[in-house]
């Protein structure tokens, strides 16, 4: 057997020719005549009209500014009450024992600071270091005798 010999196993056909006259008749497969028939002209498409329609943003909203003003920082809240259920009188309150408690996640902490609110009560004495405090929560600490650094 050699190259020349080799035939395929169907005729090759070439594709038919429209637009030339012949038995496909005038419109020759483009549809009637207008818009649809002429070359190089397009339809308006549907998704813009779908676009259109849609109602258009008015304003920003109020929370803005968490996405626009990165300055303004987020703290990772915890309450006098959670201080009072985990820690016992004379502990101290600092961002590892807060993690070794629980209370925080060691990949949150990291990316934001800790900042201890006023929301109930305490009494017991806590030695607070390294953490920011709300006014409230600062005087319920002095007021039960513990102590902030």
């Amino acid at each position: 057997m050699q190259l020349n010999k080799l035939k395929p196993a169907t005729a090759r056909r070439a594709g038919k020719h429209i637009g030339r006259g012949g038995k496909r008749g005038t419109y020759s497969g483009r549809g009637g005549k207008g818009q649809t028939a002429r070359s190089n002209t397009h339809m308006r498409p549907e998704m813009r009209d779908i676009i259109k329609k849609i109602p258009k943003r008015r304003g920003y909203g109020k929370n803005r500014a968490r996405t626009v003003n990165d300055s303004r920082r987020e703290s990772l809240p915890i309450t006098l009450k959670l201080l009072e259920s985990k820690f016992s009188s004379g502990e101290s309150v600092t961002v590892e024992t807060l993690n070794a408690k629980g209370l925080i996640k060691k990949s949150r902490s990291a990316r934001l600071p800790i900042k201890i609110l006023g929301m109930g009560a305490l009494s017991k004495k806590l030695s607070v270091s390294g953490v920011s405090l709300s006014k409230g929560a600062k005087e319920a600490i002095l007021h039960a005798g513990g102590t902030v650094k």
